[in-house]
């Protein structure tokens, strides 16, 4: 591994949705994007859903979607420990609009609290997929 790269693994409950070495990572930390740098502090916190964008050692850059989790960076290694997560060419668009919608009808609903609580956090979730999908549009047009 060199001094100018860090080592990122992004797994979810589905399994390993990338390994390799970055120069630098940008994920959706609970309070706001992150970016992560070779020789970072340690941290832990929470993610929400949102992009990881994973800039290779070539230039490139890869884009994934979590549904939320865990992150731990050390100097030399950020994990990502995702509830749900995809490479973004994956997203499915029409799914997310499905899955905007109900969450919208359930909050229309006036239904009780958890519900409210999880037609939010599904509503959360499927406008990152979008917002994701919608970016990655742009950049090829």
């Amino acid at each position: 591994m060199a001094d100018n790269t860090i080592h990122v693994d992004i797994v979810s409950a589905e399994g390993e949705i990338f390994a390799g070495e970055a120069r630098m990572v940008f994920l959706p930390a609970s309070e706001g994007e992150i970016g992560v740098a070779p020789r970072h502090a340690p941290l832990l916190t929470l993610l929400k859903a949102g992009e990881v964008r994973v800039q290779t050692p070539d230039g490139a850059e890869q884009f994934f979607y979590v549904g939320g989790g865990a992150l731990e960076i050390q100097p030399k290694r950020v994990t990502v420990l995702a509830d749900t997560a995809a490479r973004a060419k994956d997203l499915d668009e029409a799914a997310a609009l499905a899955a905007r919608a109900r969450a919208e009808d359930a909050l229309a609903g006036k239904s009780d609290k958890l519900t409210q609580a999880e037609a939010l956090a599904e509503l959360a979730r499927a406008a990152a997929q979008l917002k994701l999908i919608e970016r990655l549009r742009k950049l090829k047009g």
